[in-house]
């Protein structure tokens, strides 16, 4: 039997008059996209394009909401409550399913972006509220979540559907946590080295930490950058090499109950 996976982008990314990543080259080679909100990068025109984008290219589509820090674009942490965090959550997920509903699809999945998705990894009570935020919003809707993290376990304890991500390009802490950006081995800059370790996420549930120590892993999803020198190329090349070895591609509604 084959193994199905989603591959997801973080698209919609672009600001008014800066654009970032190749969104339009991309999306051909996904099956769930991550739209951001208009809190740490894009705009109502950005959303609505990117929106009508993915219906048109079959890619299903997930909000990305972010701390409300474009400067950072959302990388910086922020000292919020739950109550806050949860807020947060429920505004830019009401934003990106109104121009979902005018393109007349269904939104998939909700996955945090940046420092808000690596603080709600770690933080059991940041967890929680972003998990009820999106049951609230909508029950049916999917958390993507770090496979292992704080989210996953949020949602599972209030019955919210919830997809564990793996990422292609980043490096691990024992603990299952992604190394933080700037320390050595945060990224994974070798093509072949992350898809090589990308397949043995998916097929063998195993992935070899920054320290060379083996660690479990569930792979539903596998993240793939988009704004990169060679972004594209390497979308390409995983999406090929993942078909290649077995493993279906399918956006999360096809597989996730």
């Amino acid at each position: 039997m084959s193994k199905y996976v989603d591959l997801n982008c973080d698209l919609g990314e672009s600001f008014g008059a800066y654009t970032i990543g190749s969104d339009s080259e991309v999306i051909k080679f996904i099956t769930s996209a991550n739209v951001a909100c208009g809190y740490h990068a894009s705009d109502p025109i950005v959303m609505s394009e990117t929106v009508r984008l993915c219906k048109e290219s079959g890619v299903a589509v997930g909000g990305h909401p972010g701390f409300p820090d474009l400067l950072g674009f959302g990388r910086r942490n922020m000292e919020v409550s739950p109550a806050e965090a949860k807020a947060y959550v429920l505004y830019q997920t009401g934003a990106i399913a109104a121009f979902c509903k005018a393109s007349g699809i269904k939104l998939q999945h909700i996955k945090p972006h940046g420092a808000l998705y690596n603080m709600a990894g770690k933080d059991p009570a940041l967890a929680k509220a972003i998990a009820a935020g999106i049951k609230e919003f909508d029950p049916e809707l999917i958390l993507l979540g770090l496979s292992g993290s704080a989210m996953i376990t949020a949602a599972e304890e209030i019955g919210l559907r919830v997809a564990k991500e793996v990422f292609a390009d980043r490096g691990y802490e024992e603990d299952g946590s992604l190394v933080k950006r700037g320390k050595t081995g945060a990224m994974i800059t070798d093509e072949t080295e992350a898809i090589a370790r990308v397949i043995r996420m998916v097929k063998e549930g195993k992935v070899t930490t920054v320290t060379g120590k083996d660690i479990s892993i569930k792979a539903d999803s596998v993240c793939v950058h988009g704004d990169g020198a060679k972004a594209l190329e390497f979308v390409k090349r995983i999406s090929k090499e993942l078909t290649e070895n077995g493993v279906t591609l399918a956006p999360l509604c096809k597989f996730i109950k």
